[in-house]
């Protein structure tokens, strides 16, 4: 009994020490907090009433009304009988004009899209046959936004449906009329694949990355106004490319991080309730070591850009940028059906889901992108044309290469392919795009194709990603053509990843209420060994030249500071009863191998900056946070709730 007591005693004595280490120590702060997009939106729509005085004449107006779509409005008011009000939104001339007739409502929240910036726009409301005129003012453009260098456009093969456009590099989420003037665009990097979904609104990728470099925590469906419905989240994130299935579930491009490779991951995702309902793992089905182009390396063997479902034949069309490879794979047996590309470096037992050629035009394509199956069976590509080799011994320049967009026809039968249509071959390296890129069937013989990654070095036409080589000059191309003639082209001084073409105005109607974020991260892997910190270090000069800062998102820990190679770091979150610690890995590619990184002779005298995402998920309570650099343990003197 007595030794029960001291044990007892003991405790109660650790317990009260380490409260008092914690409270009594004034300092100690709560770590800064991110906004939360969703309770911002859902605040600001507070204001978004009407009253019986908001009459037609006194309509309640608001420009950018969720503050990250600068070019769009509301006009909100009431009318004692149900009434169908149309919107015009008046433009430079007819194919620049958008009208909308809304559903017949006695309180009408009007979304207004397509407004110029720093300008007067006029707006129409027609209500029971009688106009009323409403000028919009709207602000500037950043001083950083890219405008067209050029524009073609035959107006009386054009509609009214604007070109919009996800950025590689500089550049904004936007979209251009057929005069090449800004209509629309996001002040948030919202990126990847841009498309309109069933229900009209569009989905993008979220703003928030889950890994370098381009790795984005997941998905959110959004209407033109800003305003967020569904944000997706997922363990894996996401990156290039989504597809809406008939049911509305979503094929995502995602990763596992975990086995230590990238892009060759594919998750379905409960639309209603972001659930992963099927993964995909590629290097089940696919060999890692074979086919492999001069770009494939361990880490990214495949590098899938692309996800499309074909409903006829329920499989799913993916694009391996690193093997050169269009794959078309049965989606419930996950057995491959087909393989279009050069059967170099394959070995024998996956030479029979190669296709045999015909034609005397016949091209492969080369480090595709955007592939995609046709109504009529036809397989779409943007050929990047990147070396048009998969040695170094017989790779073409980028002077004397091109891109372009391709249509092969595959014979299955047969098991054979023939090339029926293409553009961009006799436009030379002018439309080289070493990477990224898109094509966008219109309709029959009438098609979008979007050069997007084109850049120069020292004058010259660039071989790389502008990024990777220090390009002196960026451009992309988005040309339309129907019948085989060009009908719109548009030139952008910056990369641009994805170009579609869309009207203003889909089926939707906005909807107020609070968005939800659906689907989970996943609980963050526990990988570090601190067990102590009761002898922590306060902050020194040490400590402060790592330049570490310390955020929390409403559903994870962000940890960011600069380190150099070899460095050791964790991160430590402390209660009475409960410690977790987590690896901070000083590495390009923090879920891999460390020998994959090479550090330039800059980042190895200064290092990188780096950052440790800590999802919230099964950590709960006040934890105090600490991080241990080289050895020694330093006291943040915050502390975060989860």
């Amino acid at each position: 009994m007595r030794t029960r007591t001291k044990f007892v005693l003991l405790i109660v004595i650790a317990c009260a020490l380490s409260i008092f280490i914690y409270e009594s120590i004034e300092s100690v702060q709560p770590v800064e907090t991110s906004e939360d997009i969703l309770v911002y939106q859902e605040n600001l729509e507070k204001n978004y009433t009407t009253t019986e005085e908001n009459t037609i004449d006194n309509p309640k107006i608001i420009v950018n009304p969720y503050e990250i779509s600068p070019l769009t409005a509301l006009i909100m008011f009431e009318t004692k009988d149900l009434t169908a009000p149309t919107v015009t939104i008046v433009g430079k001339d007819e194919n620049t004009t958008y009208k909308k007739t809304f559903t017949p409502n006695k309180k009408h929240i009007l979304p207004i899209y397509g407004l110029y910036p720093d300008t007067e726009n006029e707006v129409i409301i027609t209500l029971n046959g009688k106009d009323y005129t409403f000028h919009i003012k709207t602000d500037k453009l950043p001083d950083d936004f890219v405008l067209p260098t050029d524009v073609t456009a035959n107006k009386d093969e054009l509609d009214q449906e604007l070109y919009f456009v996800t950025p590689s590099s500089s550049g904004y989420t936007a979209a251009y009329d057929v005069n090449g003037d800004v209509r629309w665009y996001l002040t948030e990097n919202m990126i990847w694949d841009i498309q309109r979904l069933q229900n009209g609104n569009i989905m993008l990728s979220s703003n928030r990355l889950i890994n370098p470099p381009y790795y984005t925590t997941g998905l959110v469906e959004i209407d033109l106004t800003g305003k967020i419905y569904y944000e997706y989240v997922l363990p894996g994130g996401y990156h290039h490319d989504v597809f809406e299935l008939e049911n509305g579930n979503l094929l995502v491009a995602s990763d596992n991080f975990e086995s230590g490779t990238v892009e060759d991951y594919i998750v379905e995702i409960e639309r209603d309730t972001g659930n992963i309902v099927k993964e995909i793992d590629l290097k089940d089905i696919l060999p890692t070591d074979q086919g492999r182009n001069q770009m494939a390396t361990d880490y990214d063997w495949f590098h899938n850009n692309a996800v499309w479902y074909d409903r006829e034949t329920n499989s799913i069309t993916l694009s391996g940028r690193h093997q050169d490879a269009v794959v078309n794979i049965d989606y419930n047996s996950l057995e491959l059906n087909w393989i279009i590309g050069s059967s170099d470096g394959w070995d024998e037992s996956y030479q029979e889901y190669f296709l045999t050629p015909t034609g005397d035009d016949f091209e492969w394509q080369w480090a595709q992108h955007a592939s995609m199956i046709l109504p009529n069976g036809d397989v779409f590509i943007f050929d990047n044309g990147n070396n048009r080799s998969k040695t170094e011994e017989n790779s073409i320049s980028a002077s004397d290469n091109y891109s372009r967009g391709v249509i092969y026809r595959i014979n299955q039968v047969d098991q054979t392919i023939s090339q029926v249509w293409q553009y961009g071959k006799e436009r030379g390296s002018e439309f080289y795009s070493p990477y990224i890129s898109d094509v966008d069937y219109l309709d029959e013989n009438h098609y979008l194709i979007h050069s997007g990654g084109i850049n120069t070095v020292d004058g010259e036409p660039g071989n790389e990603p502008a990024g990777l080589e220090n390009a002196d000059s960026l451009n992309s191309i988005t040309t339309e053509i129907k019948d085989d003639k060009v009908i719109f082209e548009m030139d952008l001084p910056t990369n641009l990843y994805r170009a579609e073409k869309m009207d203003l105005y889909a089926n939707n109607i906005l909807k107020l209420g609070a968005g939800k974020r659906l689907g989970s991260m996943g609980e963050t892997t526990q990988d570090g060994t601190t067990k102590s910190v009761l002898f922590s270090h306060k902050i020194d000069d040490e400590y402060k030249s790592h330049d570490i800062k310390i955020t929390k998102e409403t559903d994870r820990l962000v940890v960011t500071g600069t380190f150099k190679k070899g460095d050791e770091v964790e991160i430590i979150l402390d209660s009475i009863f409960d410690k977790k610690s987590y690896l901070l890995r000083v590495s390009k590619h923090p879920y891999t191998a460390m020998c994959v990184d090479v550090f330039n002779d800059e980042e190895t005298k200064n290092g990188i900056t780096v950052t440790k995402y800590i999802n919230s998920e099964n950590i709960s309570g006040k934890k105090y946070i600490y991080i241990k650099i080289n050895g020694t343990i330093y006291n943040t003197n915050q502390y975060v709730v989860f």
